[in-house]
């Protein structure tokens, strides 16, 4: 009975554990994961969802309406690609990424270049993206 009791005991400490939290993420990771979720909602155009990811004050600045959404529905994306970044003297993270944008009324597609920029907020312990959701009609 005690075996017993100390193996329910060791399986029940092993699950807690399981469910710790990551702590000591450094901040590469950190940044890798959120640009893996961003693109990952872009890809699945989930352009709300990106939305959380941009920074809150260019959220509050300029906020997206409605109609913004909405003609992000017109389209699809058929490829994300990174194609590459840099980091800049103040820290802030730069990548380069090209969109396949497919118009969903007339199913024509086209390429779009996009350079997101990502800057750590300290406080928050997160990355927030500093250049907005991406221009898919390039002032169309």
């Amino acid at each position: 009975m005690p075996r017993l009791l100390l193996r329910c005991l060791l399986l029940c400490c092993l699950a807690l554990l399981a469910g710790c939290p990551k702590t000591h993420a450094s901040k590469g990771s950190a940044l890798d994961e959120v640009q893996y979720a961003y693109s990952a909602a872009i890809r699945w155009g989930d352009f709300e969802g990106a939305w959380t990811l941009v920074d809150p004050k260019l959220r509050k600045e300029k906020p997206l309406t409605d109609i913004d959404f909405s003609r992000y529905k017109q389209v699809q994306i058929s490829t994300y690609r990174d194609m590459g970044g840099t980091v800049e003297p103040d820290g802030v993270m730069v990548r380069d990424v090209e969109i396949g944008v497919i118009n969903r009324n007339t199913l024509t597609e086209r390429t779009v270049r996009y350079r997101e920029r990502w800057r750590y907020d300290e406080p928050a312990k997160t990355w927030w993206l500093l250049s907005g959701l991406p221009d898919l009609w390039q002032g169309d």
